[in-house]
Protein backbone atom coordinates (compact mmCIF):
# COMPACT_ATOMS: atom_id res chain seq x y z
CA UNK A 1 0.00 0.00 0.00
CA UNK A 2 1.30 3.47 -0.82
CA UNK A 3 2.89 5.18 2.16
CA UNK A 4 0.43 8.05 2.08
CA UNK A 5 -2.47 5.66 2.46
CA UNK A 6 -1.10 4.01 5.59
CA UNK A 7 -2.72 5.32 8.74
CA UNK A 8 0.38 4.45 10.77
CA UNK A 9 3.90 5.20 9.56
CA UNK A 10 7.05 4.00 11.32
CA UNK A 11 9.74 6.22 12.81
CA UNK A 12 12.18 4.74 10.28
CA UNK A 13 9.91 5.64 7.36
CA UNK A 14 9.66 9.25 8.56
CA UNK A 15 13.39 9.48 9.35
CA UNK A 16 14.15 8.34 5.78
CA UNK A 17 11.72 10.94 4.38
CA UNK A 18 13.40 13.70 6.41
CA UNK A 19 16.89 12.55 5.36
CA UNK A 20 15.78 12.57 1.72
CA UNK A 21 14.49 16.16 2.05
CA UNK A 22 10.90 15.17 1.32
CA UNK A 23 9.38 17.54 3.91
CA UNK A 24 7.62 20.26 1.96
CA UNK A 25 4.33 20.92 0.16
CA UNK A 26 3.81 17.17 -0.43
CA UNK A 27 4.70 16.00 3.10
CA UNK A 28 4.08 17.88 6.32
CA UNK A 29 4.76 16.72 9.87
CA UNK A 30 2.67 18.08 12.76
CA UNK A 31 3.38 18.00 16.48
CA UNK A 32 -0.19 17.83 17.80
CA UNK A 33 0.68 17.51 21.49
CA UNK A 34 -2.05 18.58 23.89
CA UNK A 35 -2.27 18.07 27.66
CA UNK A 36 -4.81 18.65 30.36
CA UNK A 37 -4.01 21.74 32.46
CA UNK A 38 -3.34 19.60 35.55
CA UNK A 39 -0.25 18.07 33.89
CA UNK A 40 1.42 21.54 33.88
CA UNK A 41 2.92 20.66 30.49
CA UNK A 42 2.90 23.42 27.87
CA UNK A 43 3.29 21.69 24.51
CA UNK A 44 4.04 24.83 22.50
CA UNK A 45 7.00 25.58 24.81
CA UNK A 46 8.17 21.96 24.56
CA UNK A 47 7.94 22.23 20.76
CA UNK A 48 10.17 25.34 20.81
CA UNK A 49 12.79 23.37 22.75
CA UNK A 50 12.74 20.19 20.65
CA UNK A 51 10.71 18.57 17.91
CA UNK A 52 11.08 16.27 14.93
CA UNK A 53 12.95 18.17 12.19
CA UNK A 54 10.69 19.96 9.73
CA UNK A 55 7.56 19.70 11.88
CA UNK A 56 5.06 22.44 12.69
CA UNK A 57 2.95 22.82 15.82
CA UNK A 58 -0.77 22.07 15.62
CA UNK A 59 -2.67 23.66 18.51
CA UNK A 60 -5.85 21.70 19.30
CA UNK A 61 -7.17 24.53 21.44
CA UNK A 62 -6.66 27.14 18.72
CA UNK A 63 -8.09 24.98 15.95
CA UNK A 64 -11.42 24.58 17.72
CA UNK A 65 -14.79 26.23 18.31
CA UNK A 66 -13.81 29.27 20.38
CA UNK A 67 -17.45 29.98 21.26
CA UNK A 68 -18.02 26.63 23.02
CA UNK A 69 -17.84 26.31 26.82
CA UNK A 70 -16.45 22.78 26.28
CA UNK A 71 -12.78 22.08 25.55
CA UNK A 72 -11.55 22.01 21.93
CA UNK A 73 -14.83 21.23 20.22
CA UNK A 74 -14.60 20.94 16.44
CA UNK A 75 -13.97 24.10 14.42
CA UNK A 76 -16.00 25.05 11.34
CA UNK A 77 -14.80 23.88 7.91
CA UNK A 78 -13.69 27.46 7.14
CA UNK A 79 -11.67 27.70 10.37
CA UNK A 80 -10.03 24.30 9.78
CA UNK A 81 -9.23 25.19 6.14
CA UNK A 82 -7.58 28.45 7.15
CA UNK A 83 -5.67 26.98 10.10
CA UNK A 84 -4.35 23.99 8.15
CA UNK A 85 -3.55 26.03 5.02
CA UNK A 86 -1.38 28.32 7.19
CA UNK A 87 0.62 25.22 8.17
CA UNK A 88 1.57 24.70 4.53
CA UNK A 89 -0.93 21.91 3.94
CA UNK A 90 -2.82 21.64 0.65
CA UNK A 91 -5.25 19.06 -0.66
CA UNK A 92 -2.36 16.98 -2.07
CA UNK A 93 -0.24 17.01 1.12
CA UNK A 94 0.46 13.82 3.04
CA UNK A 95 0.18 14.80 6.71
CA UNK A 96 1.99 12.86 9.46
CA UNK A 97 0.89 13.62 13.02
CA UNK A 98 2.64 12.82 16.30
CA UNK A 99 2.64 13.93 19.92
CA UNK A 100 5.08 13.90 22.83
CA UNK A 101 2.98 11.88 25.27
CA UNK A 102 4.58 9.40 27.66
CA UNK A 103 2.04 6.87 26.38
CA UNK A 104 3.51 7.10 22.87
CA UNK A 105 0.34 8.56 21.45
CA UNK A 106 -2.36 10.64 23.10
CA UNK A 107 -3.73 13.56 21.07
CA UNK A 108 -2.29 12.70 17.62
CA UNK A 109 -5.18 10.36 16.68
CA UNK A 110 -7.62 13.25 17.32
CA UNK A 111 -5.88 15.35 14.67
CA UNK A 112 -5.68 12.31 12.34
CA UNK A 113 -9.44 11.92 12.77
CA UNK A 114 -10.07 15.66 12.24
CA UNK A 115 -8.27 15.62 8.89
CA UNK A 116 -10.34 12.64 7.76
CA UNK A 117 -13.52 14.23 9.12
CA UNK A 118 -12.80 17.32 7.00
CA UNK A 119 -12.29 15.22 3.87
CA UNK A 120 -8.49 14.76 3.84
CA UNK A 121 -7.67 11.03 3.72
CA UNK A 122 -3.92 11.39 3.18
CA UNK A 123 -3.03 11.49 6.88
CA UNK A 124 -1.02 9.18 9.12
CA UNK A 125 -0.09 8.89 12.78
CA UNK A 126 3.60 8.38 13.60
CA UNK A 127 3.61 4.97 15.27
CA UNK A 128 4.98 5.33 18.81
CA UNK A 129 5.18 9.12 18.60
CA UNK A 130 8.04 11.14 20.04
CA UNK A 131 8.52 8.49 22.75
CA UNK A 132 9.52 5.84 20.23
CA UNK A 133 11.34 8.35 17.98
CA UNK A 134 13.59 9.36 20.88
CA UNK A 135 14.05 5.74 22.00
CA UNK A 136 15.36 4.93 18.51
CA UNK A 137 17.89 7.77 18.82
CA UNK A 138 16.48 9.71 15.87
CA UNK A 139 17.23 13.42 15.45
CA UNK A 140 15.45 16.26 17.23
CA UNK A 141 15.87 19.98 16.72
CA UNK A 142 14.80 23.37 18.10
CA UNK A 143 14.95 24.98 14.65
CA UNK A 144 11.66 25.91 13.00
CA UNK A 145 10.77 27.64 9.76
CA UNK A 146 7.22 28.73 9.00
CA UNK A 147 5.99 26.94 5.87
CA UNK A 148 4.51 28.80 2.90
CA UNK A 149 0.71 28.91 3.31
CA UNK A 150 -1.30 26.75 0.90
CA UNK A 151 -4.93 26.50 -0.14
CA UNK A 152 -6.83 23.83 1.79
CA UNK A 153 -10.56 23.22 1.36
CA UNK A 154 -12.26 21.31 4.13
CA UNK A 155 -15.61 19.59 3.81
CA UNK A 156 -17.08 18.34 7.05
CA UNK A 157 -18.56 14.84 7.17
CA UNK A 158 -21.26 15.71 9.70
CA UNK A 159 -22.36 12.05 10.02
CA UNK A 160 -19.13 11.20 11.88
CA UNK A 161 -19.86 13.61 14.76
CA UNK A 162 -22.43 12.77 17.42
CA UNK A 163 -24.22 15.26 19.67
CA UNK A 164 -25.51 14.98 23.23
CA UNK A 165 -29.05 14.59 21.89
CA UNK A 166 -28.06 11.71 19.60
CA UNK A 167 -26.21 9.89 22.37
CA UNK A 168 -29.14 10.45 24.77
CA UNK A 169 -31.53 8.95 22.21
CA UNK A 170 -29.18 5.98 21.75
CA UNK A 171 -28.96 5.39 25.51
CA UNK A 172 -32.71 4.86 25.38
CA UNK A 173 -32.86 2.83 22.15
CA UNK A 174 -29.48 0.99 22.39
CA UNK A 175 -29.37 0.78 18.60
CA UNK A 176 -25.66 1.59 18.28
CA UNK A 177 -22.73 0.22 20.29
CA UNK A 178 -20.83 2.96 22.14
CA UNK A 179 -17.29 2.60 23.47
CA UNK A 180 -15.78 4.77 26.24
CA UNK A 181 -12.00 5.25 25.89
CA UNK A 182 -11.25 6.64 29.36
CA UNK A 183 -9.42 4.60 32.00
CA UNK A 184 -11.35 1.76 33.65
CA UNK A 185 -11.30 3.62 36.99
CA UNK A 186 -12.88 6.76 35.55
CA UNK A 187 -15.42 4.62 33.68
CA UNK A 188 -16.40 2.80 36.87
CA UNK A 189 -16.50 6.02 38.89
CA UNK A 190 -13.69 5.15 41.32
CA UNK A 191 -10.92 7.39 39.91
CA UNK A 192 -11.29 11.17 39.72
CA UNK A 193 -11.87 13.01 36.47
CA UNK A 194 -9.10 15.47 35.50
CA UNK A 195 -11.62 18.32 35.31
CA UNK A 196 -12.72 19.65 38.71
CA UNK A 197 -16.35 20.24 37.76
CA UNK A 198 -16.95 16.66 36.53
CA UNK A 199 -17.36 13.42 38.50
CA UNK A 200 -16.41 10.03 37.00
CA UNK A 201 -18.78 7.30 35.81
CA UNK A 202 -20.33 6.31 32.48
CA UNK A 203 -23.60 6.37 30.61
CA UNK A 204 -25.84 3.28 30.37
CA UNK A 205 -24.80 0.76 27.74
CA UNK A 206 -21.27 2.11 27.28
CA UNK A 207 -18.44 -0.41 26.75
CA UNK A 208 -15.10 0.28 28.45
CA UNK A 209 -12.03 0.14 26.16
CA UNK A 210 -9.26 2.33 27.68
CA UNK A 211 -7.24 4.04 24.93
CA UNK A 212 -3.97 2.83 26.47
CA UNK A 213 -4.95 -0.77 25.69
CA UNK A 214 -4.42 -0.12 21.96
CA UNK A 215 -0.64 0.42 22.42
CA UNK A 216 2.25 -1.70 23.64
CA UNK A 217 4.81 -0.62 26.25
CA UNK A 218 6.92 1.20 23.64
CA UNK A 219 3.90 3.27 22.62
CA UNK A 220 3.46 1.58 19.24
CA UNK A 221 0.04 0.46 18.07
CA UNK A 222 -0.86 -3.21 18.45
CA UNK A 223 -0.94 -5.44 15.38
CA UNK A 224 -4.20 -6.33 13.64
CA UNK A 225 -4.56 -9.69 15.36
CA UNK A 226 -4.22 -8.17 18.85
CA UNK A 227 -6.58 -5.32 17.94
CA UNK A 228 -9.19 -7.77 16.63
CA UNK A 229 -8.94 -9.72 19.89
CA UNK A 230 -9.39 -6.52 21.95
CA UNK A 231 -12.61 -5.61 20.15
CA UNK A 232 -13.91 -9.18 20.27
CA UNK A 233 -13.23 -9.46 24.02
CA UNK A 234 -15.04 -6.15 24.62
CA UNK A 235 -18.02 -7.44 22.64
CA UNK A 236 -17.69 -4.85 19.88
CA UNK A 237 -18.77 -5.91 16.39
CA UNK A 238 -16.74 -4.01 13.79
CA UNK A 239 -19.24 -4.93 11.09
CA UNK A 240 -21.74 -2.62 12.84
CA UNK A 241 -21.87 1.15 13.44
CA UNK A 242 -19.68 2.30 16.33
CA UNK A 243 -19.66 5.53 18.34
CA UNK A 244 -16.93 6.49 20.81
CA UNK A 245 -16.77 8.82 23.80
CA UNK A 246 -13.98 9.76 26.25
CA UNK A 247 -13.36 12.82 28.45
CA UNK A 248 -13.47 15.54 25.78
CA UNK A 249 -13.26 13.82 22.40
CA UNK A 250 -9.47 13.33 22.19
CA UNK A 251 -8.59 9.78 23.26
CA UNK A 252 -11.83 8.44 21.71
CA UNK A 253 -10.00 8.82 18.41
CA UNK A 254 -7.62 5.98 19.38
CA UNK A 255 -10.61 3.67 19.05
CA UNK A 256 -11.49 5.23 15.69
CA UNK A 257 -7.92 4.68 14.46
CA UNK A 258 -7.78 1.07 15.65
CA UNK A 259 -11.15 0.25 14.07
CA UNK A 260 -10.07 1.99 10.84
CA UNK A 261 -6.92 -0.16 10.71
CA UNK A 262 -9.21 -3.20 10.87
CA UNK A 263 -11.35 -1.93 8.00
CA UNK A 264 -14.22 -0.13 9.77
CA UNK A 265 -15.59 2.49 7.35
CA UNK A 266 -15.95 5.31 9.87
CA UNK A 267 -16.25 5.44 13.64
CA UNK A 268 -18.30 8.36 14.98
CA UNK A 269 -17.05 10.49 17.87
CA UNK A 270 -19.25 12.07 20.54
CA UNK A 271 -17.44 15.41 20.51
CA UNK A 272 -18.72 16.68 23.87
CA UNK A 273 -18.01 13.30 25.49
CA UNK A 274 -18.14 12.78 29.25
CA UNK A 275 -17.31 16.44 29.99
CA UNK A 276 -20.61 17.45 28.40
CA UNK A 277 -22.60 14.34 29.36
CA UNK A 278 -21.97 14.71 33.10
CA UNK A 279 -23.16 18.33 33.07
CA UNK A 280 -26.28 17.76 30.97
CA UNK A 281 -27.55 14.24 31.63
CA UNK A 282 -30.15 13.43 34.29
CA UNK A 283 -28.72 11.60 37.36
CA UNK A 284 -30.22 8.25 36.33
CA UNK A 285 -28.01 8.31 33.22
CA UNK A 286 -24.83 8.61 35.28
CA UNK A 287 -23.67 5.16 36.37
CA UNK A 288 -20.97 5.21 39.04
CA UNK A 289 -19.58 2.98 41.76
CA UNK A 290 -18.47 6.14 43.52
CA UNK A 291 -20.32 9.37 44.21
CA UNK A 292 -23.02 10.00 41.59
CA UNK A 293 -24.60 13.17 40.30
CA UNK A 294 -26.80 14.97 42.80
CA UNK A 295 -30.51 15.31 42.00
Amino acid sequence: MAAQLRSLVSAQWLADAIRNNLIGPKLRVLDASWYLPKTKRIPRDEFAQKHIPGSSFFDLDECSDQSSSLDHMLPTSAHFSRYVGDLGIGSDTHVVVYDTSDFGSYSAPRVWWMFRLFGHGSVSVLDGGMKNWAAEGLPLTSEHREPEPRDFRAELNRAWVKSYEEVLENVKSRKVQVVDARSAGRFRGVEPEPRDDVLPGHFPGAISMPFTSFMDASGKGLGDESLSRLFAEAGVDLQQPLWVSCGSGVTACHVALAAHLLGHPGVCIYDGSWGEWFKRAPPEYIISEGEGKKQ
